[in-house]
């Protein structure tokens, strides 16, 4: 068996050639670019972001945003209305008259007691189920049956018991 390759290969040699030099040109053109940056001193700074509190700076707060404390004490964020002005001293009257004892207050009540319930009776339900199985181990056709509601439950069960689902379907009351 012969093979025999036939073409011309005079310009392979050419191309390979032209490649070396253009990049033997690019590195010379890439080190005289180095050379120039190290020799040039750097006459401007560069930009650079930096942080001052507004404790260092002794300025109030430019934005529309500031954290104080409400009438409990606790940590609120406030909005100053730059429109407005009734501020105070930096501080900001409460939306709630909080020196009335006698105010109401708003009070929410979550109940998880009915979605609690429902996942009871489908653990209550595999249980039954899988007493059912055991307990019909003779009978091939009601075992099948028995164990395809029981995979129904067990998925129904376990999309149901975890906390997305229980604050999803709870009960909020003011």
């Amino acid at each position: 068996m012969e093979m025999r390759i036939s073409g011309n290969y005079d310009n392979v040699q050419a191309d390979y050639a032209e490649r070396v030099k253009e990049k033997q040109a690019a590195e010379m053109t890439k080190e005289a670019k180095k050379t120039e940056r190290e020799t040039v001193p750097k006459t401007l700074s560069e930009p650079k972001d930096e942080y001052i509190s507004s404790e260092k700076s002794g300025k109030e707060p430019a934005g529309l945003y500031r954290l104080g404390q409400d009438g409990n004490g606790s940590r609120k964020i406030f909005f100053d209305d730059p429109n407005r002005s009734d501020r105070t001293e930096g501080k900001e009257k409460p939306k709630a008259d909080v020196s009335r004892p006698g105010s109401p207050s708003e009070k929410c009540v979550t109940d998880t007691d009915r979605v609690d319930k429902e996942i009871e009776k489908l653990k209550e339900k595999k249980q039954q189920l899988e007493q059912q199985i055991r307990s019909a181990s003779g009978d091939e056709k009601k075992v099948r049956e028995l164990e395809k509601e029981l995979a129904q439950v067990e998925s129904e069960l376990s999309q149901k018991d975890n906390d997305t689902y229980r604050r999803q379907n709870a009960f909020v009351s003011r």
